[in-house]
């Protein structure tokens, strides 16, 4: 049995738990206080009451990484201790372990708190940064060290800056802090505190922090406003590099301020003259104008006749002569044009301009020089169901009816007469300069009319003639005849050589035989078509009528008998 003169191990164990708090509460793993009894190179001698001391590296006590650590003999300091002894025999100490659970302490009130925390970036892992938060290490990811992207982070490290912590988990060592979210805060109250001084009509000095295509971000000292792209100039702006860069000092007017927002809207044209006052005496209307083409869209084109004003040619306006076509055939950008004012509305801003207008009107001028009986040459554009277009001077159409084509013969076989690309000749018949619109004839530039002769002296024929004619040629469609020993030439289709179908045989005739037919109209090639079966049944209609009819009991062959005779007595 022990004694007290000589304890046993168990006896001083027992004794040391005493000591310490007892058996629940072991020295290993704690926090204590001890004092600094050596220096020795870069390693400090602490004692903590143990039965031996421990070794702590001396630059564990520095005030932060990279400073150097005053300490001396003497000085008491709090370290944590990993085991009681080593295999050595000696106390393993912490002073890193010891500060990061003083800091887990108090930053755990912090965060709970809401509160910002001190700390300092003083390295780089994948996907941010670490900081030193007095003692624990926190993750910073990438995209909360600041409110825009950041490419060189090395002026940010090794100061002593606020942070907000994010998340912790102390049993994982886990700690995530945001430098982001205390510079949002801190430029709210700016915000806040600067939007309460302006007014909207103030008028401010701001830097041009960037740029886009709809306009420009403007810094007024810690708030940004936007400069819209229709705000910086009364005259027209394609894109904001053209009239500012990034880093100009502007004088800009604020127009509205959006207090819940917090959203300001700039102008720089305000604070110039409004060209707009007074356009409608600058600009009367049937005025003639000189402006520059500035933008061109499938509806017209915009033209410049001051800086800040422009006026629309519409589509409809831009050309006499030139119909459905894409203003961009008519006009380019840049291209100096002479313009009329049709409308002016101040109160809208808007110019409607003429192009046409300061050009001669091309049917008017038509008009003086080929009166209504003049003769006019030119070319067949196009054919209608109606008639034909023929084109004039100065790109202007002509429209020959149907109907004014040619004499004796019905409109739809007058359109087959032309075709498109051939040159013709036409009286002027009418012009209406308004409607712009030239009627002319093609007829009535031929001679006589409508005739039931045999022939002219030219060898000409016409419609429901009866001639004497030739026959050229047998084939199986009909024959191939000509009018006379010089005339026209045209053919006699097979089902026209006679009523009955014994004498629609081709082969019953002869070339050099003569025979009577009736012009029955004229082809493409404005040759003429004959039959021998119309002149017969033309006959029989007209015997009829004379000679009477087989209603009143006379025969057909009695009234045709009749009919004979009486011409061979003529």
């Amino acid at each position: 049995m022990a004694t007290t003169a000589f304890p046993t191990r168990d006896d001083f164990a027992a004794l040391l738990n005493d000591t310490l708090g007892g058996e629940d509460q072991g020295f290993e793993g704690r926090v204590v206080k001890g004092t600094v009894t050596a220096i020795e190179n870069d390693m400090v001698v602490i004692d903590v009451g143990l039965k031996s001391e421990g070794r702590v590296p001396l630059r564990e006590f520095a005030p932060a990484p990279g400073q150097k650590a005053e300490l001396n003999v003497g000085d008491e300091v709090e370290v944590f201790v990993d085991r009681v002894e080593n295999s050595h025999g000696e106390a393993m100490l912490s002073r890193d372990r010891a500060r990061r659970e003083a800091a887990w302490d108090k930053l755990e009130e912090e965060f709970a708190a809401g509160n910002r925390v001190d700390g300092v970036i003083f390295g780089r892992v994948k996907g941010g940064f670490t900081v030193d938060l007095n003692g624990a290490v926190a993750f910073l990811p990438g995209s909360q060290v600041d409110i825009r992207p950041v490419r060189d982070v090395q002026p940010l490290m090794d100061i002593p800056q606020p942070f907000q912590i994010l998340k912790m988990d102390r049993r994982r060592g886990n700690i995530v802090v945001s430098r982001r979210a205390v510079l949002e805060e801190t430029r709210a109250e700016q915000r806040t505190g600067l939007i309460q001084s302006l007014a909207e009509g103030q008028i401010v000095d701001g830097v041009v922090k960037n740029i886009t295509d709809y306009g420009a971000f403007v810094d007024l000292g810690g708030i940004d406003g936007l400069l819209h792209v229709t705000d910086i100039s009364y005259k027209r702006v394609n894109h904001p590099s053209e009239v500012i860069a990034i880093g100009d000092t502007v004088k800009v007017q604020i127009i509205r301020i959006n207090r819940d927002t917090q959203r300001i809207s700039l102008g720089m044209k305000q604070l110039e003259s409004d060209p707009w006052e007074g356009a409608a005496a600058k600009y009367p209307i049937g005025g003639k104008f000189t402006g520059r083409v500035t933008n061109i869209t499938e509806y017209g084109a915009f033209v410049e006749l001051e800086a800040g004003i422009e006026g629309l040619v519409h589509v409809s306006e831009m050309s006499w002569t030139k119909k459905n076509v894409h203003p961009g055939k008519i006009v380019s950008t840049s291209q100096e044009v002479d313009v009329i004012i049709l409308e002016v509305d101040e109160d809208k801003r808007r110019i409607s301009l003429g192009l046409k207008q300061a050009q001669a009107n091309p049917w008017e001028r038509f008009a003086e020089l080929h009166p209504v009986g003049s003769t006019v040459e030119g070319e067949v554009k196009n054919a209608t169901e109606f008639g034909l277009f023929i084109g004039l001077d100065n790109d202007i159409d002509g429209m020959v009816h149907m109907s004014d084509i040619a004499w004796g013969v019905s409109g739809e076989e007058a359109l087959a007469l032309h075709h498109k690309g051939e040159t013709v000749k036409a009286q002027v018949l009418d012009i209406d300069a308004e409607k712009e619109r030239i009627s002319l004839g093609i007829k009535q530039l031929e001679r006589g009319g409508v005739s039931t002769g045999v022939a002219s002296s030219g060898g000409g024929v016409n419609k429901g003639a009866i001639v004497t004619v030739t026959v050229l040629a047998v084939t199986d469609g009909g024959l191939d005849v000509q009018v006379g020993d010089d005339g026209v030439t045209g053919f006699i289709k097979r089902s026209d050589l006679g009523r009955d179908r014994d004498e629609q045989r081709p082969e019953r005739h002869q070339v050099g035989q003569k025979l009577d037919a009736m012009v029955t109209g004229f082809d493409r090639s404005k040759k003429p078509t004959f039959s021998v079966k119309a002149m017969q049944m033309a006959e029989e209609k007209q015997a009829v009528q004379q000679y009477g009819s087989s209603d009143s009991g006379a025969s057909l062959g009695d009234i045709l008998g009749a009919a004979l005779k009486a011409r061979d007595e003529a």
